[in-house]
């Protein structure tokens, strides 16, 4: 379980120092915009690591059950997961989604998260998936105080193209993830 929340505290503080509007200056001062993003990245990436190595191994060791989740849960779980993908894929592909979410891929994290919490009731997978929500959220609080970015204007045509982009290809990627990928990336199998 230390190992997770290691991963949890790498990854989570990397994401925390953009909030940290002196301290990330100082820091592109020092390294420059590319050094900093390189930084930013390697920390980031080793964070994931760290919090993949950490949730499989508590995972193998039975971390205890804190509740035991209904089997509607699950369900649910997997409805949520349906617009997590597409907003996750609408941060590329700016449209009316994008628009509307300001940060689509931090509202994908909260569903991601809160349906992962709904599904499942160990002590790693509330440490995991709570750690990420609230992280969302933060960051989500953190961004509204730090820009107050006009919006941006879309063009409709193109707006409905990338719309239409962002549900096919998160659609793609959630069956592709539920019916396939799950269980290999990750040992638990979503369907079935």
């Amino acid at each position: 379980m230390g190992l997770l929340i290691v991963g949890l505290a790498v990854f989570i503080g990397a994401h925390l120092v953009p909030a940290m509007t002196t301290f990330r200056a100082g820091l592109i001062g020092r390294l420059g915009e590319g050094g900093y993003k390189g930084l930013f990245s390697l920390v980031s990436l080793a964070g994931m690591v760290l919090i993949v190595m950490g949730y499989s191994a508590a995972r193998e060791a039975g971390p205890p059950l804190i509740w035991d989740p209904p089997i509607a849960m699950r369900h649910i779980a997997l409805l949520l997961m349906l617009p997590a993908f597409v907003f996750f894929v609408s941060t590329y592909f700016p449209g009316r989604i994008k628009s509307t979410l300001k940060h689509p891929m931090l509202v994908s994290v909260k569903v991601w998260a809160l349906a992962h919490l709904l599904a499942n009731g160990d002590l790693a997978s509330m440490l995991l998936f709570g750690s990420l929500l609230a992280w969302a959220v933060v960051d989500r609080i953190s961004l509204k105080r730090r820009t107050r970015a006009a919006s941006e204007p879309t063009i409709a045509g193109p707006a409905m193209r990338n719309d239409a982009i962002a549900i096919v290809v998160g659609l793609g990627a959630y069956a592709a993830i539920a019916f396939w990928l799950h269980p290999i990336l990750f040992g638990v199998p979503v369907i079935g």
